[in-house]
């Protein structure tokens, strides 16, 4: 049994004390490459944090979709060393994800139409979540249906697995039947995150789209309706052709865009809705560097997810850890939560409708 939710308890970063289960290693037949996950100090630099009632060793996460469940990666880096896990969308009964070709290479991105390939709640409960107990960071599962009583059900039984921190709301997947809807209507966000709040007391992060007029509205219907933080962005809805066939270069016609080229566009998303509702954020959208990750820290989030970069370069996650800590230490930084919402904005002029400087 999960301990009762507090009230207040994990509605901001720097409130409270964590939830959820111990993350203290179990025993297991699988070996992964392990470390201390307690916060590095020999630079002075304090790199822990809070989300929504998680502590966190550093503030970088992995992001769902692009990381897989983890294990794959364990070859390649210290997976202990990681702010927090956040795996692959399981969802109700195992998907094969949409016909090939999926992936396309855009300028400064990727167009991508997976389809939520996934093997199902059961086998990942039985097959994927024991090795998952044996990491030191915190497990932030991400569930995705296809009604608002799929993302009960989901919740629950997720909510009751040991060694589960936290649970990502995944209602803004734009290449599934209806599975944009949930995110693009304040009335259906708020109707799925209460019913999921209902069905556990592990903290709720909803992840949003930017396929909308206003994301501080659907933010707020997430707020109502008791989620305990906010991850944004998912990914733009994009399209690519092949102009020697003149055919769309992914069998879906439409993807996700995701990559650099959506970062100024995810940071400006965070800043809006780290002013407008009172959770902390995961922001992610195209982040490589330890830089891009500060850019979104300033706007308002409190951790980041690296995601496509995973791609690229399985260790990029770790770099982005290292940097941000070394960008702390050459500016003076003796804790990475005091870039959160540290935006100098003393010569700007703010319009109060959108959020954003008026035009001249």
């Amino acid at each position: 049994m999960k301990e009762p939710r507090a009230e207040d308890g994990g509605r901001r970063a720097e409130s409270g004390e964590p939830r959820g289960e111990s993350h203290e290693p179990r025993a297991t037949s699988h070996e992964p490459r392990t470390e201390s996950c307690e916060p590095r100090a020999a630079s002075g630099v304090d790199m822990a944090v809070e989300v929504a009632g998680i502590r966190m060793q550093n503030p970088v996460l992995t992001a769902s979709g692009t990381f897989g469940y983890a294990q794959e990666f364990e070859t390649h880096l210290d997976l202990n060393r990681l702010g927090g896990l956040v795996v692959k969308t399981i969802t109700r009964l195992p998907r094969p994800g949409n016909p090939a070709p999926r992936i396309a290479e855009t300028p400064a991105g990727m167009l991508n139409a997976i389809g939520l390939q996934n093997v199902g709640i059961d086998v990942f409960i039985r097959e994927k979540l024991p090795y998952l107990r044996t990491l030191a960071p915190p497990l932030i599962v991400n569930v995705a249906g296809e009604s608002v009583e799929d993302f009960r059900e989901l919740t629950k039984r997720i909510g009751d697995q040991e060694g589960v921190a936290g649970i990502e709301l995944n209602i803004s997947c734009p290449n599934v039947a209806c599975g944009l809807d949930f995110s693009t209507d304040p009335r259906l966000t708020y109707q799925v995150v209460k019913a999921a709040r209902e069905a556990t007391r592990l903290p709720l992060i909803p992840k949003l789209s930017p396929n909308v007029t206003d994301i501080r509205v659907i933010a707020k219907a997430a707020e109502e309706a008791g989620a305990d933080g906010i991850s944004l962005i998912n990914t733009l809805v994009g399209m690519a052709i092949d102009v020697r066939t003149r055919r769309p270069k992914i069998a879906n016609i439409t993807g996700g865009l995701s990559g650099p080229a959506i970062r100024p566009v995810a940071v400006r998303m965070v800043w809006q809705v780290a002013q407008a509702v009172k959770l902390p954020i995961i922001g992610m959208g195209g982040i490589v560097s330890e830089e891009d990750a500060a850019e979104f820290l300033i706007a308002g989030a409190t951790a980041v997810a690296v995601g496509t970069a995973n791609f690229i370069d399985p260790t990029n996650v770790l770099k982005v850890i290292s940097g941000l800590e070394q960008y702390c230490l050459a500016n003076g930084i003796s804790a990475a939560r005091q870039l959160v919402g540290s935006l100098n904005l003393a010569d700007q002029r703010i319009c109060p409708l959108i959020g954003s400087p008026p035009l001249p």
